[in-house]
């Protein structure tokens, strides 16, 4: 075990051991190897670590980068070590940088023989090893460098570690200076004084625990607490997330934020946790030891969080291949029936999915205000209509993605939770669903079943894309530039076309007009499609044929696979914000007038206000559809095709929504009332317990009333409902049975 927090000084052997050495056993050896390969390392004419800590030492940035596999190209022994004993190797590699730092910032100082003060450089590693999920850290892995990738959930405020305790003895007031080694753990100070010069001729006896720390002479650096959670996909399914400490410190402190993907490099350590067994008197068990890691160095993802870690790299065959795949024919198709393909049908929806996926362009107004650039979409609609599935595939495909379930989300689950941190006792936040997925799309299924103070809480991450915290104190703004995707089931469990829209989504107008698009999918009673969806589950479940299919769909349509759609949906958001030309501009704000004109003629036949509204965010949802359609082809100006498409989605999601009670050019009132009549009618024609054949009804009202077909069979469903008729041999006699 390394002891990073046992607090004993660091010692080493000086005198040569028996033992034949087989490279450099001395730290004095060691750290004279490892100047030598930071002043002379070089790949072609260009001395990597001498150029770097240079340019670094010149922008008062004392940090120097070290790439392990540089050091394995210089002396394999020398990373070996580093791999095997990081916690002593780190200390010589320091203290060789300084020196050559000494070197390098007071040249002529070393000829004359003066030893000028260099300041302390800190040396940071990457490497390229394999990564270690939290779930295969044991026992073995203590003390050894170790790569591990997460979310960062929660990060403490900074704090000040000392590395030098100058330490003074009461009685004979002589002072000492200790060195303390990183890490978690306290520090214990020496029982008695052992000062050389004791006055008055060894009379003064300094008694039992005589030191008092004086702090103003001490040497203090920036520590920081993160909390990192094992990433989702690395989740076995029904299992909890775990989680790990990271001690950062110096320049490594105030990196990273809740929210920000990372892969942490650094030494596996075990501290004494306080809350280690507080069973013996003794304050707990010696041997038991919380594990947490020394961060040596951050690779941030840019993806996460916004990017905050600059633009992702791509590489330069990463870049063709897109190019050449933005300029494939019917990309926008290819793109959507790429997504669950397992799922018969609901193509538009696919459509809108994929524009959710790729978002339109965020912007910044000059007078600081932000227009969302993400999309977010509702399902609503029957169950059994692969809503879930959906909402699982996009989870999959997007390059940063928290599924959800209505039910076991709460307010603080979603947004930020205060905790309380066990040392400091101070409150810190810990993001939730919607701020981990920042950058990316939070799936929420079973939307309708949230408790509305739940729901409530995302109304401003949807529309503002922040999150407002006043809590314990704490009163910040969290980022959430997320797109939301929601599956919800109608108030009835299943759509009700005799009511309203308003009646069947029982959801706030306040929610409804933050979604750009609304979907009712119906689970519509369609022989020749049942035929079609039966034989394609069937082959699913069978397996049959499905590889033979998959590969035919390939060879016609050029489909995509999940992991070539997330990398190109990750380039597109990174590279490319269309903006809108001045046709595509003109389209739309006509096309928005004549929406508004449409919603208002139906609210007067319905005589009453449309529970789903069209305002200025629909306009905007169209802008950020025909942006994404652009940004799909890579396009950087919205075309009139893209504005077209946009609005046809548009038409075909929510301007259906708010017309769904319209049937057959007549709204939901006259219906009604035809209903109503024809009701009557019909009790009044067929006497209890007489039968009469469905196509005689049908020709005596439909042609020869002028009653509409549609309303008959709505009559027909009710009156059936209600164990008034009965219908027999296959729905052709129909007879009445009861009031």
């Amino acid at each position: 075990m390394s002891g990073f927090d046992v607090g004993r000084v660091y010692s080493a052997q000086v005198l040569a051991g028996s033992e034949e050495s087989r490279a450099p056993d001395a730290p004095a050896q060691t750290e004279e190897a490892l100047l030598q390969f930071i002043q002379r390392f070089r790949t072609g004419n260009d001395y990597i670590y001498r150029d770097r800590l240079r340019a670094n030492l010149l922008a008062k940035q004392n940090v120097l980068d070290v790439q392990l596999e540089h050091l394995q190209l210089w002396s394999a022994y020398l990373a070996q070590q580093f791999r095997e004993h990081p916690g002593e190797m780190l200390p010589l590699i320091e203290s060789a940088v300084k020196r050559a730092a000494r070197s390098i910032l007071y040249p002529v100082a070393a000829d004359r023989g003066q030893r000028p003060e260099a300041p302390d450089v800190q040396v940071t590693l990457k490497l390229s090893a394999n990564l270690l999920g939290m779930r295969d850290l044991h026992a073995d892995s203590i003390s050894k460098l170790v790569r591990i990738p997460g979310i960062v959930i929660g990060t403490s405020t900074l704090s000040s570690r000392a590395t030098h305790l100058c330490i003074m003895c009461r009685d004979c007031k002589n002072t000492k200076v200790l060195p303390i080694t990183s890490g978690f753990g306290g520090f214990v100070l020496p029982r008695y004084c052992d000062a050389p010069n004791k006055t008055m001729d060894n009379q003064v006896k300094c008694s039992t625990d005589p030191f008092v720390v004086l702090h103003d002479k001490c040497e203090f650096v920036d520590s920081q607490t993160i909390k990192l959670q094992e990433a989702p996909d690395m989740v076995p399914v029904g299992e909890l997330p775990r989680h790990m400490l990271l001690s950062a410190d110096r320049t490594l402190c105030a990196r990273v934020v809740p929210g920000s993907r990372i892969i942490a490099t650094g030494v596996y350590s075990t501290f004494n946790s306080s809350k280690s067994g507080k069973a013996g008197s003794g304050g707990g068990t010696v041997a038991l030891r919380t594990p947490y890691l020394r961060v040596l160095g951050f690779e941030i993802d840019a993806e996460g969080a916004g990017g905050r870690g600059g633009a992702r790299m791509f590489s330069a065959t990463e870049e063709d291949e897109f190019s050449r795949m933005s300029r494939t024919p019917d990309l926008y198709k290819k793109l959507a029936s790429s997504i669950a393909p397992s799922i018969f049908g609901n193509e538009d929806i696919k459509k809108a999915i994929t524009c959710l996926l790729f978002g339109g362009s965020k912007k910044v107004l000059p007078d600081g205000m932000r227009l969302r650039g993400d999309i977010n979409v509702l399902l609503l609609g029957d169950p059994g209509t692969a809503k879930s599935q959906l909402l699982k595939f996009v989870e999959k495909v997007s390059p940063i993605a928290v599924y959800t379930s209505g039910k076991g989300s709460s307010a603080a689950g979603l947004t930020a939770s205060v905790q309380r941190d066990a040392n400091s006792r101070e409150f810190y936040l810990e993001g939730g669903a919607m701020v981990l997925a920042d950058g990316g799309v939070v799936c929420i299924d079973e939307f309708d079943k949230m408790r509305d103070e739940d729901r409530v809480a995302i109304h401003e991450a949807m529309e503002q894309q922040t999150i407002s915290i006043a809590k314990a104190g704490i009163t910040t703004i969290l980022n959430s530039r997320t797109s939301v995707l929601a599956a919800a089931n109608p108030v009835f469990g299943r759509y009700d076309d005799m009511k309203s829209p308003g009646e069947n989504i029982d959801f706030q107008t306040t929610i409804l007009s933050r979604f750009d698009m609304i979907f009712i999918v119906k689970d519509e009673h369609n022989e020749a499609r049942d035929r079609t969806i039966a034989k394609h589950v069937m082959n699913v479940h069978m397996n049959r044929g499905a590889d033979q299919q998959q590969q035919q769909q390939q060879q016609q349509q050029g489909d995509f696979d999940v992991e070539d759609m997330k990398r190109y949906i990750a380039f597109a958001k990174a590279r490319c914000a269309p903006r809108v030309s001045a046709e595509a501009a003109e389209k739309l704000s006509s096309h928005f007038v004549a929406l508004r004109r449409q919603v208002a003629q139906v609210e007067r036949d319905n005589d009453e206000r449309s529970s789903i509204p069209i305002t200025v965010r629909q306009l905007e949802a169209i802008v950020r559809i025909s942006e994404s359609l652009a940004k799909m082809t890579l396009s950087t100006t919205v075309l009139e095709e893209h504005v077209d498409e946009a609005i046809r989605l548009f038409k075909f999601s929510t301007m259906d929504a708010v017309q769904a009670g319209n049937v057959d050019g007549m709204s939901r009132g006259e219906l009604q009332e035809e209903v109503q009549r024809l009701e009557r009618d019909i009790k009044r024609r067929l006497p209890i317990g007489w039968a009469v054949s469905a196509a005689r009804l049908r020709g005596e009202f439909v042609e020869g009333q002028g009653f509409s077909q549609h309303a008959l069979d709505k009559t027909l469903w009710v009156l059936e409902k209600r164990d008034v008729l009965r219908f027999t041999n296959q729905r052709k006699v129909i007879t009445r049975t009861g009031v």
